[in-house]
């Protein structure tokens, strides 16, 4: 429907349309105003609101309009229903924002709640698992419910038996790639399978978290190092051994650890120094080399579950403490010569000038002392060093 002529000579044309798309912006805000204050007015837009509302006279910078009045004056000349009524007729229907908010709102609550997988909804019916979906979809519901339905999919296929990441793209999509790092598909399955963890969104704790679910991604990195762990494993005596993630996804040993301890270090060269030295003799060694990745957590957890004991020993370093809190968080590992008392002792037989340590201690779960102690001495201890007297352990 065109505006009457009268009406776009009142408050059409282009000189006033920054004055009409403030009132618009009134309106979206509020569907029923009833007082409407303008400030930062020209004249030209101050006689037009003058004429509005009957109250000509010399111009001003602000404006204060009775919308039933104004609305009252337009029905009475004919010309609009409301004054919302003549904008809309000048310059198209006003979106109700605040309408609109709540039934965006509400169509996304819908998508959560009617998400079928309960691992899933239990995500997306949180705050932050909501955000998530919208920041992966560009804030589009269509786009959403196709990506919730994606995401169905993958869950539905795991827990896996150790196949690779791509095989369930395609079994479950259709494509090699989807479940790709960073993908939106991936993204939104990895914060499922997150749920209950602390595990973050970096590369090492994304494959851990596909290995828990049986999903194999770089199944042949990092494998894990050790040494004379029992069990079925065709390994020799004396020698060390690699297990990487996908033999111990797809072929889990059976450990016989039931009660035994298994001592844990931090470096590859202890373990090799153990090897070389006691050989056939030496008793069950795992190596996390550095921060444990998939294959090592994998191993780890399997030996726990299998009743081993994890006693564990890293570098007196802030690194070392840093793995040594994961291993007593993840694992129930205890300490092994990993004291305050050890590493003041360890200090007074150190060769100098050795290695300072930084200032950004890290407090160590198991012994309140120890951070104070490597604060107080400066002094970082490698677990190379210490070799003698951790070999004297080891000896069965």
């Amino acid at each position: 429907m065109s505006a009457d002529p009268r009406l776009r000579r009142l408050l059409g044309g282009e000189a006033l349309s920054a004055l009409r798309k403030r009132l618009r912006q009134r309106y979206q805000r509020s569907a029923s105003p009833t007082l409407l204050r303008l400030d930062a007015l020209n004249e030209v837009e101050h006689a037009a609101l003058a004429a509005l509302t009957g109250r000509a006279g010399r111009p001003a910078r602000s404006l204060q309009i009775d919308v039933a009045e104004v609305d009252a004056t337009l029905a009475r000349a004919g010309l609009a229903s409301s004054l919302r009524d003549a904008l809309e007729q000048l310059d198209g229907a006003i979106i109700d924002l605040a309408a609109q908010r709540l039934q965006l709102r509400s169509q996304w609550q819908q998508l959560a709640d009617d998400c079928a997988h309960p691992d899933l909804r239990s995500v997306l019916q949180s705050a932050s698992g909501l955000g998530l979906l919208k920041r992966l979809c560009g804030s589009r519901p269509d786009a959403a419910s196709r990506l919730i339905d994606d995401a169905e999919r993958v869950l539905g296929k795991l827990p896996a038996g150790g196949i690779p990441r791509a095989q369930l793209a395609v079994a479950a999509l259709g494509d090699a790639h989807a479940l790709d790092a960073g993908s939106p598909v991936a993204s939104l399955v990895i914060t499922v399978l997150r749920q209950g963890t602390d595990a973050g969104f970096d590369a090492e704790r994304s494959r851990e978290l596909w290995a828990t679910a049986g999903v194999l991604v770089n199944e042949l990195a990092r494998p894990a190092l050790a040494l004379n762990l029992p069990g079925e494993l065709n390994t020799e005596a004396g020698e060390p051994g690699y297990f990487s993630l996908r033999r111990l996804l797809r072929s889990p040993p059976t450990w016989t650890v039931t009660n035994r301890r298994v001592f844990v270090c931090e470096n590859p060269n202890l373990l090799a120094i153990a090897a070389d030295r006691l050989g056939p003799d030496c008793a069950p060694l795992v190596c996390t080399d550095g921060m444990p990745a998939a294959a090592q957590r994998l191993l780890l957890t399997q030996l726990r579950a299998a009743g081993a004991v994890l006693h564990y020993h890293g570098d007196f370093d802030w690194p070392g403490l840093r793995i040594g809190n994961h291993m007593v968080r993840k694992h129930e590992a205890r300490p092994w010569r990993f004291s305050a008392a050890d590493y003041r002792a360890a200090v007074v037989e150190a060769p100098r000038p050795g290695r300072p340590l930084d200032d950004a201690p890290v407090h160590a779960l198991w012994d309140g002392a120890l951070a104070e102690a490597m604060c107080s001495e400066r002094l970082a201890i490698d677990e190379e060093g210490l070799a003698d007297e951790l070999l004297r352990d080891l000896k069965c």
